[in-house]
């Protein structure tokens, strides 16, 4: 290689080290402006950059905010749906993903093309009926109607499944051999092998359970049972021509799905990856 080719691969890396920089700034430029915005005294303008960035800056809406709204009644909806959510969802996808993979049933490929198939239905598709039976069964209003319908996790079977894939059938051949059960095979040899494809699929349903809106905004219809998604757009409405408070809200409801990011950014790309389906 000459050096010219090697000036030309140089200046081409600064270039696209300089693009990759500029995207990631304009992507947390939002975030920054909201911080400072929920850090200013109460009334202050936040559209303008100059009084956003610049002294005075306080912690009092922090503590307002209770006071305020029903924040921490909000924040353990969300918690407890989006634990209950991922806990379940975990336990599901393995065992099915299990199944899928290495248990030869009549029918399998079927089951694995309908399961895969739930991929391309919206949520949008499914809402009426799935309200009509949450409202038959006098569910509304409960933690078992924002829990239950999120049990379907499609992406999370399929990713099971084809971590699964990899594991050699030979361990699950010698555990049968050994006298296992399909289930205590599962526990015992394919589970604790799987854990970075639950860490994956983890994240992701936590992430999605505590981002979704759609859905808890229809089963809760009492303000006590709002998710956090679902109360800042209301706590917002309350403050049509005030943005430090609903700024505060924000960030108030963005740190953990913030901290998940941080600590375990390597296991959503990696469960990002894994979620590619495979010829």
């Amino acid at each position: 290689m000459d050096t010219t080719q090697r000036k030309n691969i140089s200046v081409f890396r600064v270039l696209l080290y300089l693009i990759a920089i500029t995207v990631a700034l304009l992507w947390l430029f939002p975030i920054v402006w909201m911080i400072f915005s929920s850090l200013k005294p109460f009334g202050t303008p936040v559209a303008f950059l100059d009084r956003v960035f610049s002294p005075p800056f306080t912690l009092d809406n922090y503590f307002l905010l209770p006071q305020r709204a029903p924040i921490w009644r909000w924040t353990f909806n969300s918690v407890l749906v989006a634990g209950v959510v991922t806990a379940g969802v975990l336990v599901m996808s393995s065992l099915a993903g299990y199944a899928l993979s290495k248990i030869k049933f009549k029918g399998s490929k079927i089951l694995f093309v309908v399961i895969a198939a739930g991929l391309m239905v919206p949520i949008e598709a499914i809402v009426i009926p799935l309200f009509l039976t949450i409202i038959d069964l006098n569910l509304l209003n409960t933690h078992v109607s924002l829990i239950v319908p999120s049990f379907a996790a499609p992406l999370g079977v399929l990713i099971m499944k084809q971590y699964y894939d990899s594991i050699p059938n030979e361990l699950v051949e010698a555990a049968a051999i050994d006298g296992s059960s399909y289930f205590r095979t599962w526990f015992s040899v394919c589970l604790p092998l799987s854990r970075s494809a639950l860490a994956a699929v983890g994240i992701i349903t936590f992430t999605n359970s505590w981002n979704n809106f759609l859905w808890p905004f229809l089963a809760a219809q009492n303000s006590r049972m709002f998710t956090l998604p679902v109360g800042l757009p209301v706590f917002q409405d309350l403050h049509v021509e005030e943005f430090t408070m609903p700024m505060t809200a924000s960030v108030f409801a963005s740190i953990p799905a913030l901290l998940v990011f941080i600590f375990f950014q390597k296991q959503i790309v990696r469960g990002i990856a894994m979620s590619g389906i495979k010829g």
